[in-house]
């Protein structure tokens, strides 16, 4: 099995933002179905590796996930591809309909969702973060620059949710309307209803659940949205 580390690994040096394509699918099912342990490690350098750099890259970038417990942005990313590497790459099956980018994608912000989550629980444990800030440091972005908008928190809690709905929700009508609401989240800037009685006789309407059912499911929601958003904030990101 390849094995990924700076040492034996390069960065990538290319810069096309089409990285993950259907020849990257092609070459994965290739490197799957072969057992020569020569032929599935040259595929992995020259056809997979970078695909899967970028995607770990790009989605550690697009959330924010700069404070993680690494010494480094770089090794968080040689982390992500680690582990699909040793965990996942081997499970992918085209066969059931299956497109690698989306799965690999799932994958990797599930991981790195739990790993904040886990990370916050450690922080948390040991003492406030300004406590570690001396032996905590983010690679590459000071204090002063750790910035996160409320739109990617946003974003990062609709994610958060929709993979965790049948634990957050065990009854099927709750995880119903769990979904309308994340529906709204995820489509608010095609809302033309802002007022808050409003959206709850629309969401009503969506769902046909009693008022209750909605009040308990909403709360349950926005104190998911708020262990996000302390996280960032006890990390000491300016929320904008």
């Amino acid at each position: 099995m390849p094995t990924v580390s700076q040492k034996t690994m390069a960065k990538p040096q290319n810069k096309d933002n089409y990285y993950f394509t259907q020849e990257t699918e092609d070459a994965i099912v290739r490197y799957n179905a072969s057992s020569d342990p020569i032929y599935r490690d040259t595929v992995f350098k020259k056809e997979i590796y970078h695909p899967l750099y970028k995607l770990a890259e790009n989605i550690i970038h697009t959330f924010k996930f700069y404070y993680l417990d690494v010494d480094s942005i770089e090794d968080l990313k040689l982390d992500v591809v680690s582990m699909l590497v040793e965990e996942k790459l081997h499970r992918f099956d085209a066969t059931n309909g299956a497109k690698a980018f989306s799965y690999f994608q799932t994958i990797v912000k599930r991981w790195l969702i739990n790993y904040n989550n886990r990370n916050y629980k450690k922080l948390k444990q040991v003492g406030s973060f300004d406590e570690m800030e001396d032996s905590y440091e983010v690679e590459g972005v000071p204090n002063s620059e750790r910035k996160v908008t409320l739109a990617i928190i946003v974003n990062l809690f609709v994610e958060n949710s929709y993979e965790n709905i049948e634990e957050l929700f065990p009854k099927e009508q709750d995880q119903k309307v769990a979904d309308a609401i994340l529906t709204l989240f995820k489509t608010r800037h095609d809302l033309e209803i802002f007022r808050k009685k409003a959206l709850y006789i629309y969401i009503r309407e969506m769902t046909d659940c009693e008022t209750p059912t909605l009040t308990k499911v909403i709360s349950k929601l926005k104190e998911e949205f708020y262990k996000i958003y302390r996280s960032y904030q006890d990390a000491g990101f300016t929320i904008q």
